[in-house]
């Protein structure tokens, strides 16, 4: 690893009679790191040396320096291209020091403060080694716990290098903590972290997503003045993406899902963007993503942008999701610049809305005795007698209750997109589909998104669901159930 040179040490100095120190390359909370020389091998390396201030009560410093070492230990175990080697440990006179790869390469942050956002292409490669190599980490049962952009180095040839394994946690370990420490950067911790849920996975994938973000938007979106604003913007909003579409912009929303069990994993989010990359461009007779293509939605009265433009994925569409990373859904759907003729305008309920909460009383995987109209209530009816439609996929994926509305525009452009997935996939298992049947998406108003839930009533309880219902294209009644389980 390494960085600015910062100073040239005035006295050489020798480590454990083998590792002459060159120069300062940079410091840290944790310590110094030096370019050094490895006079057994003839190598240059990196080492990493615990320097803690005064000052600091001895049980913490002994957790500090535990620290270091179970960096060591972690990283060590770790075997993947895009993980910098960690060589050796040595304590010497009271001092840890971790020997590791010497990487000549820059950091994204500084990168992208010297040069600005990356364009998608870059950002999509720098994504799957990161991808790859925090896999490597998570099925070694290691959690790194600080993913962002100062812990990515990008070389000159676009190869990444993820380090600084220094608050990384292996899941087999007894927990390290200082009494009151926030470990991790405000900006890249997720939700759950911020409510005091020990990291896991899924934490590291929100902090990569929100890295990704960083680098082609060239801001992180919940970068705020103050720490307390930061993580209060964490909690309650949603990212814009403005410069992210297609494939990218949609794992980039999908690894930044509030709720961890909603969120993308690993694989399913590499597995999309190699898909990506393998197929460069749409099938023949359907358009590319336009370069100035936004993650929001258009009404259908004008130009729509590509489909999966607000992608997030949630607990209910991992199967889908699995489908889609097999090529299940991958093909004209993911390209075309129309909606799907089969999608009826798209419904709300609420307060202003096309409908109230009431009239529409199925729930998931459930059927309704009539179609979604203003002027009827749809009620409960057994899928195994005829009736008018069937709620094939729902989900409330929005996190915590304290989440600010959206925005109608977005929030109709995600269920859109939601309700499409789950259409084209195996989920809806009918022949001719596209001609035979037809879908909608509902949706929640400001109006009873803003709603107390404590105060709603149990009819009223799916105040931020989405729901996504089918029926016979001509009105008549489903006589078999549509949808598979």
């Amino acid at each position: 690893m390494t960085g600015p040179t910062q100073g040239v040490s005035a006295r050489p100095r020798v480590i454990a009679g083998r590792y002459t120190l060159l120069a300062e390359l940079g410091r840290g909370g944790m310590g110094v790191v030096w370019r050094a020389q490895d006079n057994v091998i003839g190598r240059q390396v990196a080492i990493k040396e615990l320097h803690l201030p005064d000052g600091i009560a001895p049980d913490e410093r002994r957790v500090l320096e535990e620290r270091v070492l179970r960096e060591a230990r972690t990283a060590g175990r770790l075997n993947d291209p895009g993980v910098v080697t960690v060589y050796d440990v040595v304590a010497e006179h009271g001092t840890n020091f971790i020997v590791m790869e010497l990487v000549e390469a820059a950091t994204l942050s500084t990168l992208i403060s010297a040069h600005g956002p990356m364009p998608q292409d870059r950002v999509v490669s720098m994504a799957i080694q990161a991808l790859s190599a925090l896999d490597s980490a998570h099925q070694a049962g290691i959690v790194h716990r600080d993913v962002k952009p100062g812990n990515l180095m990008v070389t000159p040839n676009g190869r990444v290098k993820l380090t600084d394994f220094g608050i990384a946690q292996a899941v087999d370990d007894p927990r390290l903590t200082t009494s009151g420490s926030l470990i991790g950067s405000p900006a890249y911790m997720s939700p759950e972290r911020i409510h005091g849920n020990e990291a896991s996975p899924a934490s590291d994938l929100w902090a990569l997503g929100a890295t990704l973000c960083y680098a082609v938007e060239g801001a992180n979106p919940y970068e705020r003045s103050t720490t307390a604003s930061t993580l209060h913007a964490i909690m309650n909003e949603m990212p814009r993406l403005t410069r992210a579409h297609g494939v990218l912009g949609a794992v980039i929303t999908g690894l930044m899902m509030p709720d961890p069990n909603a969120r993308l994993t690993g694989p399913q989010a590499r597995a999309m963007l190699e898909r990506a990359v393998a197929q460069p461009t749409p099938p023949t007779g359907f358009g590319a993503p336009p370069p100035n293509a936004t993650m929001h939605y258009t009404p259908p009265t004008a130009v729509r942008k590509p489909w999966l433009k607000g992608l997030l994925i949630t607990g209910t569409a991992v199967a889908a999701v699995a489908l889609l990373v097999a090529g299940v859904f991958l093909g004209r759907w993911w390209f075309t610049d129309q909606p799907p003729a089969a999608m009826a305008e798209t419904v709300t309920y609420g307060p202003g809305g096309t409908i109230e909460a009431s009239q529409f009383k199925a729930g998931n995987e459930q059927c309704g005795d009539n179609l979604v109209d203003p002027n009827t209530t749809v009620n409960y009816t057994d899928c195994d007698e005829p009736h008018r439609v069937e709620v094939y996929a729902a989900a409330e994926p929005f996190g915590s209750a304290k989440m600010a509305y959206p925005g109608e525009e977005w929030l109709r452009g995600y269920a859109e997109d939601f309700c499409t997935l789950h259409f084209m996939s195996d989920r809806v298992p009918a022949e001719d589909k596209e001609s035979k049947l037809r879908y909608v998406a509902i949706v929640p108003t400001s109006g009873i998104w803003l709603e107390d839930p404590a105060k709603a009533s149990s009819s009223d309880k799916r105040y931020r669901d989405v729901a996504c219902v089918l029926w016979n294209k001509d009105g008549t009644a489903l006589n078999d159930q549509v949808y598979a389980k």
